[in-house]
């Protein structure tokens, strides 16, 4: 276990700059708008925006907070810390997604810092946990490793948090360590399947929805799935490439409403640039594989349901496999909970944790 504190060289930074200033610009048709992808005039303007951005305040930011790095199952895995005032509060450990970062719950500490002894690791292969070095990081070694990290802080009873990846992860590690995790809060779940019995008009909606992706995937995952070192070239080489291709599900995955600042798109492109995880954090995607079956929770659950999410989760399926604890139908939010509406987020889990009695 090693303590970290996050200082990009400035060498890094000015090489990012002037491959910026650089870029060599893609022809676009005429009144394009998004019906081919993100905008040229959309690109040009994040990436103005990012040769303004200050990553030394972002810097200061996370420094201010405990930061570690710790090798588990051979490779290397970095986490926040933030331990709670109160010394008989819950841990946490709250799993990130993609196209998302450790940035995704920045602010979120101050809400739950007051109730959990907090723990925000990086998958390995994203951002500051650097390129993974060996097959088979899946989801399921990704649980067994967080599995492996809180029982290395000598947490012996936990909860677990998570969207996107840090959805399915934060229930393996459940199954992998039912004995310690005393409940999962998730706020993305996919279910689809035959239901026998009677289902709402919003239900049936959601599940031909949830059908219709299972049957359409995302391209994105395609290509992650055949083929991530094919795209890992034009990652690691081109910092807009690598920005457009992120920030295009910033738009796409976000409510309307609640959109993600573009400081803090850039602040998160900036995990996977500076640490050359593009095409690392792909093959998490082919690792876990693209048809693998209903993830099991065999402990207590707590679903937030985003209204522009992705999908919505449909409530009799997933009662007919988990103990549901707590189902709350946000008000707002797409599939960037944590980023989008973080007062509510923590709120719901506050009180998910707070409604088991969950105490360390």
């Amino acid at each position: 276990m090693n303590e970290f504190r996050m200082h990009v060289p400035q060498a890094d930074l000015d090489d990012l700059h002037d491959r910026l200033a650089r870029t060599r610009w893609p022809d676009e048709l005429p009144d394009a708008g998004w019906d081919y992808g993100i905008p040229l005039d959309r690109v040009r303007q994040l990436t103005a925006a990012w040769q303004q951005l200050d990553w030394r305040a972002h810097e200061a930011r996370l420094n201010a907070y405990p930061q570690f790095t710790t090798t588990i199952d051979g490779e290397n895995v970095y986490f926040l810390h933030v331990r709670s005032a109160d010394p008989a509060a819950l841990p946490l450990i709250l799993t990130h997604g993609w196209p998302g970062s450790v940035v995704e719950f920045l602010d979120l500490i101050p809400l739950l810092s007051e109730h959990f002894h907090l723990v925000i690791p990086a998958i390995p292969g994203f951002g500051f946990s650097g390129p993974t070095r060996s097959r088979g990081w899946g989801q399921q070694r990704v649980a067994q490793a967080w599995a492996t990290l809180m029982a290395t802080l000598g947490y012996d009873r936990y909860g677990a948090q998570g969207g996107d990846w840090g959805s399915g992860i934060s229930r393996l590690l459940a199954a992998a360590a039912p004995e310690h995790v005393v409940g999962v809060h998730i706020n993305f779940m996919p279910t689809g399947g035959t239901y026998d019995g009677p289902l709402s008009p919003q239900d049936r909606e959601r599940l031909a929805r949830t059908m219709k992706l299972a049957a359409n995937r995302h391209p994105h995952q395609i290509l992650f799935a055949a083929a991530p070192q094919t795209i890992a070239y034009a990652f690691t080489d081109s910092p807009v490439g690598q920005m457009a291709f992120l920030a295009e599900k910033f738009k796409l995955w976000a409510d309307p409403a609640t959109p993600v600042p573009d400081e803090v798109i850039l602040t998160d492109v900036m995990h996977y640039w500076i640490t050359g995880t593009g095409g690392s954090s792909s093959r998490l995607v082919r690792e876990s594989g693209l048809t693998s079956g209903p993830i099991p929770c065999p402990v207590p659950l707590g679903v937030a349901v985003l209204p522009h999410d992705i999908v919505q989760p449909v409530r009799p399926l997933v009662d007919l496999r988990h103990d549901v604890r707590r189902w709350t139908e946000f008000p707002a939010g797409g599939h960037f909970a944590a980023l989008e509406v973080p007062q509510l987020l923590a709120a719901d889990i506050t009180a998910f944790f707070g409604g088991l009695g969950a105490r360390a």
